[in-house]
């Protein structure tokens, strides 16, 4: 599967107080895209609230629920770059910083794909470093290309 990223699914520089807000601004380009239903939005707050959706190096990859699958209408990725980062823990204990979070809607099960093939690329700390530090959205293209070779 092919991670075919458009332009407009990146924002870059954003600033966020929380993790909702992130994942809302990821959600809200699969909407804004036509891939998804605006509900789906909605599951993959009630997802990160079940389970986190935190990956560890920096990334968090926000999805929707088994519920929530009725809401897409086609596979699609979304990027949002947050330099400055967001906490994404559960508690208050630990501290899990994320500068760069995918939003995933896959059809017929097609997101396990792109979670591995992203969770595989962002395994090495230093792409996730070039993803945060990137100043265009095609430099972020350019990168995630690299994840179909």
């Amino acid at each position: 599967m092919k991670m075919d990223l458009e332009k407009e699914m990146i924002k870059l520089n954003q600033h966020v107080a929380t993790k909702e807000e992130a994942i809302r601004l990821a959600g809200k380009l699969l909407v804004d895209s036509g891939d998804v239903e605006p509900e789906y939005v909605e599951s993959m707050i009630a997802r990160n609230a079940d389970v986190s959706t935190y990956m560890g190096n920096f990334i968090a990859i926000p999805h929707g629920t088994e519920d929530g699958k009725k809401f897409i209408k086609k596979t699609g990725i979304s990027v949002v770059q947050i330099p400055m980062g967001v906490d994404f823990s559960e508690d208050s204990q630990n501290e899990n910083v994320v500068t760069v979070v995918f939003g995933i809607a896959g059809l017929n099960g097609e997101h396990l794909n792109l979670l591995s093939q992203i969770a595989l690329f962002c395994s090495d700390v230093n792409n996730v470093v070039k993803l945060a530090d990137a100043q265009s959205e095609q430099e972020i293209i350019n990168l995630l290309k690299e994840v179909d070779k």
